[in-house]
């Protein structure tokens, strides 16, 4: 096995409230056990390891590492880029024409003398990562790649928990108890939060469960409008679950004609085929990012269910608020700094042991934590709607669980 001298770390897809952590906890980790290898950061994810571009970690830098724990976002800068997506890179003068990006990522991490590439990202980041493995394997470079993962969707096949989501899920929270009050502005109004979570429901329902849970702490005074009713969580859709717009229309219109307000929390990735369907009847054209994900921001799924709920339970005003770039560049909480902390020990040992994969609590393998391959990695992971604390969540606001929609990968 080859003896590493060098470690790069690179974070890339959107944030979340791991990234800067994850940063800092492979830092202080290397510093720990290894001090003598060097580190150092591509900028801007796999835009900067195309390009060369990079922070080495200085002396300083090591020592300081906690900083990161404090912080969100990612100081080494993010992007979107799929080496497999040669059309893309060559677009955005990432290659030059002709140009096999794979192959350009390679030669540069030979030209840099990079022994481990750790990787900071959700599924579609560690799919690129797993491509690029693949090629150097083929090729004959010896090169460690291992993943950390990061998504606050928490779909990620086989981990249990990915990073970040935890505390996605509590600032999600944070941000509709100010928000909520709004419900004093009008009357007859309809509060809808849009939660991230493309095809996963998973933080849309632990939001929800949060957020619920939250109020307990609160003191209320009913006599004066002040009630935790009018403060409660009045329906959750999610992706995995099948909406039945007129049955749920005629339960949370009773809700309205008697506390005169409705809050819905809904998932950004509920009822998107209805929507896209819609569009492209009406001959618009559905935008697409690099990995062919449709973007959700120009289908708007909180704004169509909005149009929907309004006309049926007689809404005088309709407020439609996201709360995921406020919950994905917070800086991670307290469960999920000890997870973090936990799997960058992991991924330090794994890539001084020459053992690639995506380090997570392994689903397939009793949540033995571990370098789980990249071939078994894979986004879409559905929420089961038939978790217990999502059924008592379900049961305290007065809604039915409806039909599970399966969700195969």
């Amino acid at each position: 096995m080859k003896k590493v001298k060098k470690a790069a770390i690179l974070t890339a897809g959107g944030l979340a409230p791991c990234l800067s952590s994850a940063i800092g906890g492979l830092i202080e980790r290397y510093t720990e056990v290894a001090p003598d290898i060097e580190i150092i950061c591509y900028t801007s994810g796999y835009k900067g390891l195309l390009l060369g571009e990079f922070i080495g970690v200085s002396e300083e830098i090591r020592q300081n590492a906690e900083v990161l724990y404090k912080h969100g976002g990612s100081p080494i800068g993010n992007s979107r880029v799929k080496l497999t997506n040669v059309k893309d890179c060559e677009k955005r003068g990432l290659v030059k024409e002709g140009e096999n990006p794979l192959e350009v990522a390679a030669n540069q991490l030979v030209k840099d003398g990079v022994d481990v590439l750790h990787t900071i990202g959700g599924d579609d980041t560690n799919i690129t990562a797993a491509d690029l493995a693949a090629y150097l394997a083929e090729h004959d470079y010896e090169l460690t790649v291992v993943g950390l993962p990061k998504t606050i969707d928490n779909d990620v096949f086989p981990i249990r928990q990915s990073l970040g989501a935890w505390t996605a899920a509590e600032e999600g929270a944070k941000y509709f108890s100010n928000v909520v009050a709004e419900y004093n502005a009008n009357p007859r109004m309809l509060i809808i939060h849009e939660v991230m979570g493309r095809s996963c429901g998973w933080l849309t329902a632990y939001t929800a469960k949060v957020y619920h849970e939250k109020l307990e702490e609160l003191d209320f005074l009913p006599q004066l409008g002040l009630s935790r009713e009018r403060k409660d969580v009045h329906a959750v859709f999610v992706p995995e679950m099948a909406v039945d717009l007129k049955a749920e229309a005629e339960r949370l219109k009773k809700v309205m004609d008697e506390i005169d307000n409705v809050n819905i929390f809904i998932s950004e990735g509920a009822g998107v085929e209805d929507i896209v369907k819609e569009m492209e009847a009406a001959g618009q054209q559905v935008p697409r990012d690099a990995f062919g994900h449709v973007k959700l921001d120009a289908v708007n799924p909180g704004q169509w269910f909005g149009r929907q709920f309004a006309k049926l339970l007689g809404a005088e005003k309709v407020l439609i608020q996201k709360s995921g770039y406020y919950s994905r560049a917070a800086a991670s909480n307290k469960a999920d700094l000890h997870l973090i902390k936990t799997c960058a020990d992991k991924a330090v040992e794994c890539a001084l042991a020459g053992i690639g994969g995506v380090i997570g609590e392994d689903e397939d393998r009793d949540n033995e934590l571990r370098a789980i391959e990249f071939p078994r990695i894979a986004g879409g992971k559905p929420f089961d709607i038939d978790t217990p604390w999502f059924g008592e969540l379900l049961a305290g606001i007065g809604q039915t669980k409806g039909e599970k929609v399966e969700v195969s990968h």
